[in-house]
């Protein structure tokens, strides 16, 4: 199985700090009249490379969070597709695209071209276990003259240009991958970001997983960031990252825990709706709640307005579907799934419930869940682990409820695409173990949408014919907390978790 943790993070609603801010070139708020060169930020980061920055797997979006990859396109504030390193695009056919690139450099010096496009793509395509947004699609890219880029999916794909701004889709110099080993494997573990991206920060040096030094990229095509560099701790400990900012270690700390934030002063704090939604999954293949009675007596026994005002105290919005209120397509609607079977009388039907403590309030979600299951009926066990020891058993369906925050948008900023890979009987991350013809069908249609308003649509409507089979309850849509010292200004806040640091992030 690929690794999960390179599914944990997620994107772009780029949100002004100050009154009176206006966007940079790179999207990012800052203010009106600051000047660039400015000294360098300490950041504290939760999550430390896990993949020696493997563009890949989960380092793809710490590299696009720190501002040193970036791809053809990226997600605005709507979850649409719009230019990066392209500058435009038009569809070809129903399986091609065409991309125009804007003039930009890699920060090795070299420029890029439409060959090195082309091949940074086809090295993505070759990676094993290949890129989250590639997971079931075959693309193949190809240099057109001096500007373009053809890129071409196996089969129809409304969502190319949507897919093509995943963090794991970035585009590095034709330096990144000259020292692969050969392999699929080894060409994998052996790609290196280290002054081959194109965003506004160069990653320099890394200390293990600990520390990492990032200068700024002087040519970047948008503009010269504010901050001379980045100086960035890995503390994976919240309360330790929040220490770290209440006493000045650091300028920034990003996802300070629940717990810690009434530690710190309320104009220190940024909070932002996500598109991460908290949810119970039940395995509907084998166990107690292959039963359908069994799973609506799960669901009718969980609270998630009580979660989000106790586990998260107030800092999360009560689950009302997979899609949750920092999705503007999606807000205001509320999923009425009809024809669900009536919950079963539970008595004593053993469960192993299980979490990770990864993210500190799921080992708290799940305790909540374990006694009002216990008083539904239901012998509940409760295991929690390091998240990426759990994955591979989760998938497996070696439990019989897990409990996960996915961020919905995290891997292509498509639904679609989301709902194919979650809950289809073909999906590659199937907590649940869904497999409904209806559900199968509803994201089929869904997915021959083109139309980014019919998608959305079409989204929800298949959103309702997966909550019909009760084998997702969602219990919360997480709000992301950020500890910003009173000197920082242009801290992006994003609820696809993909940016942090912009070219107006400065002190």
């Amino acid at each position: 199985m690929h690794s999960v943790r390179r599914r944990w993070a997620a994107a772009l609603l780029l949100l002004p700090l100050l009154a009176g801010c206006f966007a940079a070139r790179d999207g990012s708020p800052y203010d009106a009249g600051a000047e660039a060169g400015g000294g360098r930020l300490r950041v504290a980061m939760a999550f430390p490379p896990a993949e020696r920055f493997s563009p890949y797997g989960a380092d793809a979006t710490l590299l696009s969070r720190l501002g040193v990859t970036e791809g053809l396109t990226r997600l605005d504030g709507n979850g649409g597709a719009v230019p990066a390193l392209a500058e435009s695009w038009t569809r070809e056919s129903g399986r091609s695209w065409l991309f125009t690139l804007r003039e930009a450099r890699f920060q090795d010096g070299t420029e890029v071209t439409p060959v090195a496009v082309a091949d940074a793509l086809t090295h993505a395509t070759r990676a094993d276990p290949p890129p989250a947004a590639l997971t079931g699609v075959a693309l193949t890219a190809e240099a057109v003259g001096e500007r373009r880029v053809r890129v071409t999916a196996g089969t129809a794909d409304p969502a190319l240009p949507l897919r093509l701004s995943s963090p794991s889709l970035a585009v590095l110099s034709p330096k990144a991958y000259r020292t692969k080993a050969g392999t699929r494997r080894g060409e994998t573990a052996t790609v290196d970001p280290v002054g081959t991206a194109t965003g506004p920060f160069t990653l320099t040096r890394a200390t293990g997983t600990t520390r990492a030094t990032l200068h700024r990229f002087d040519d970047y095509w948008g503009g010269l960031a504010h901050a001379s560099g980045l100086d960035v701790r890995f503390i994976a400990d919240g309360t330790a990252r929040t220490n770290a900012l209440r006493s000045g270690e650091v300028d920034m700390a990003e996802a300070v825990p629940v717990s810690q934030a009434a530690t710190l002063d309320k104009a220190t704090l940024r909070e932002v709706p996500t598109a991460r939604t908290t949810a119970l999954f039940l395995n509907t293949r084998s166990g107690p709640f292959a039963d359908p009675a069994v799973r609506a007596a799960a669901r009718e026994a969980v609270d998630g307005s009580a979660l989000a005002e106790d586990v998260y105290e107030g800092h999360a919005d009560t689950g009302r579907g997979l899609f949750g209120p920092a999705l503007t397509w999606a807000a205001g609607e509320r999923p009425r799934p009809s024809g669900r079977p009536a919950a079963a009388r539970v008595r004593n039907a053993s469960i192993t419930l299980a979490t990770y403590d990864n993210r500190p309030e799921l080992p708290e979600v799940a305790q909540v869940l374990q006694q009002r299951l216990r008083k539904a009926g239901f012998g509940v066990k409760l295991e929690v682990r390091e998240y990426s020891r759990l994955e591979s058993d989760a998938l497996a369906g070696k439990f019989d409820a897990v409990v996960a925050a996915r961020n919905t948008m995290l891997d292509t900023g498509d639904p679609v695409s989301y709902l194919a890979d979650d809950f289809t009987c073909d999906g590659g991350y199937n907590l649940a173990r869904v497999c409904d013809e209806a559900v199968d069908r509803a994201v089929a249609e869904a997915a021959s949408r083109a139309d980014d308003a019919a998608r959305h649509r079409a989204a929800l409507a298949a959103q309702t014919a997966v909550l019909r089979t009760d084998g997702v309850v969602p219990l919360v849509h997480q709000r992301i907390l950020h500890g910003v010292g009173a000197s920082v200004r242009g801290v992006i806040l994003d609820p696809y978790e993909r940016t942090f640091v912009g070219t107006g992030t400065r002190r």
